[in-house]
């Protein structure tokens, strides 16, 4: 791993840890505003929380690209650019949480930074660009659908980011509704650019496990591969329902948004009807990781088909059921696939016996700790909604009494999500640095 790629992976697996620990903070900063509002406020804690998380997605999925262009393309990707790509990303990065720290907001949604910091993040991503697509341009191979979902990712995560910031033209804050609207379409739509290259990246990890490349080329991969397309450009209707629009809208936009759970169900069953068993224990541990992402795919899926059901939907709005979809795609999805394709590229199936009993303990710590902080959430939103809507309860103290139990469950399995993470991210850590000792083996000889 060179040096540059390695440093990057180091950063990527701070991201996820300071994650896990501002979410757990949060949680706390919220159940005892009392003890944390002189120090670490909850409007403080959540905006780092939340950034983090995004940053650590995208991130994440960027160093998969970089870390297996060359088997995809044939070469590296420029080594100049995206050394200015991944140093001036990772500034700018810390640059955000210096001003968080300082309680300096400003932007919208989840990027609540400054408005100016987002043009040196978009220069920063334009280097990344020019980097992918010179190499891409460059191989003359048949490019399988793991490498044009990498580069649909890649490019529409550059055009909805601009979109997102269509706030700071004077034009886009004259009327609250447009801002709101395009805010939370380009964020709908941003949500599908990132979901290609982590797909993608997932795509790629089944087809090397399998070693059957068919995964990644026959029509029917493909022709989901347009449906995610659809989807990344039209599936941000339903982050509109509350706002006055067409109703038709809503309801196209939801179905078309549920197919993009279906492609990765798909992929991912596919790859598993074709694994040989000796394969499979070749690669156990990124496999499992990827088995895991399809069980909270399935779980997540039920529970958004659920919260679109107009009748459910009434008393779910708005409570603690939205960020329990939330979580669980984010956690149980997204991070579940990142770190069996970081684990893949390390080969961290090497590591000793007693290691591999640590994470493989950790793991299940993880699954098991993440189920019981997303229950814990739909209880809650189940008995904030049913308070609210059917009690007609008004005063908010008296509907959150039952609700703050079952968040104190909630806090509490966050805590053991993240040490069991932790161990995960500090076993991921020290192969990194074996990689790099072989590395320099390996040129000193």
């Amino acid at each position: 791993m060179p040096k540059i790629t390695s440093a990057f992976a180091k950063f990527v697996l701070l991201l996820l840890i300071s994650t896990l620990i501002l979410g757990v903070l949060s949680s706390w900063a919220y159940l005892y505003p009392r003890h944390f509002n002189d120090r670490l406020p909850f409007y403080q804690l959540r905006p780092i929380h939340t950034s983090s998380a995004l940053f650590f997605i995208i991130s994440g999925a960027v160093l998969c690209i970089i870390s297996f262009s060359k088997a995809a393309l044939g070469s590296d990707i420029n080594s100049t650019t995206l050394r200015v790509y991944i140093a001036s990303w990772i500034v700018i990065i810390i640059v955000v949480f210096i001003y968080y720290s300082l309680k300096k907001f400003g932007g919208r949604e989840y990027w609540v930074f400054p408005g100016w910091l987002a043009l040196p993040l978009l220069i920063s991503w334009s280097f990344l660009m020019v980097s992918y697509f010179v190499n891409w341009f460059k191989s003359d191979k048949k490019k399988p659908l793991y490498i044009w979902m990498w580069s649909t990712g890649i490019f529409f995560f550059f055009l909805t980011f601009i979109e997102q910031n269509l706030w700071q033209i004077p034009w886009f804050r004259q009327s609250f509704i447009r801002e709101l609207t395009v805010q939370w379409k380009a964020n709908g739509s941003m949500v599908g650019a990132w979901n290609q290259m982590i797909y993608g990246t997932s795509l790629f990890i089944m087809v090397k496990i399998s070693g059957d490349e068919n995964i990644a080329r026959n029509k029917k991969a493909f022709f989901f591969y347009f449906l995610g397309l659809t989807n990344l450009m039209f599936n941000w209707g339903h982050h509109i329902y509350n706002l006055p629009t067409n109703s038709w809208i809503r309801h196209v936009s939801y179905i078309i948004s549920m197919t993009e759970w279906l492609i990765l169900i798909s992929i991912i069953r596919g790859f598993k009807s074709k694994l040989e068993e000796s394969r499979k224990l070749k690669h156990l541990i990124s496999y499992r990781f990827l088995l895991a992402a399809e069980f909270w795919v399935f779980a997540n899926l039920i529970l958004a088909l659920l919260m679109s059901i107009p009748a459910i939907n009434h008393y779910t709005h708005g409570t603690h059921i939205t960020v329990a979809h939330a979580m669980g795609t984010t956690i149980g999805i997204n991070v579940m696939i990142l770190l069996g394709a970081i684990g893949y590229h390390l080969k961290i199936d090497r590591i000793s016996r007693s290691r591999n009993r640590v994470l493989m303990l950790s793991f299940l710590t993880v699954q098991a700790s993440l189920f019981i902080f997303w229950s814990s959430l739909i209880v809650a939103g189940l008995l904030k909604g049913y308070r609210s809507a059917v009690l007609d309860i008004s005063i908010f103290q008296e509907v959150m009494k039952p609700v703050n139990e079952m968040l104190k469950v909630f806090a509490i399995a966050g805590i053991s999500l993240a040490a069991g993470m932790t161990i995960i991210v500090s076993i991921y850590w020290q192969q990194i640095n074996k990689c790099r000792i072989d590395v320099n083996e390996l040129n000193k000889r």
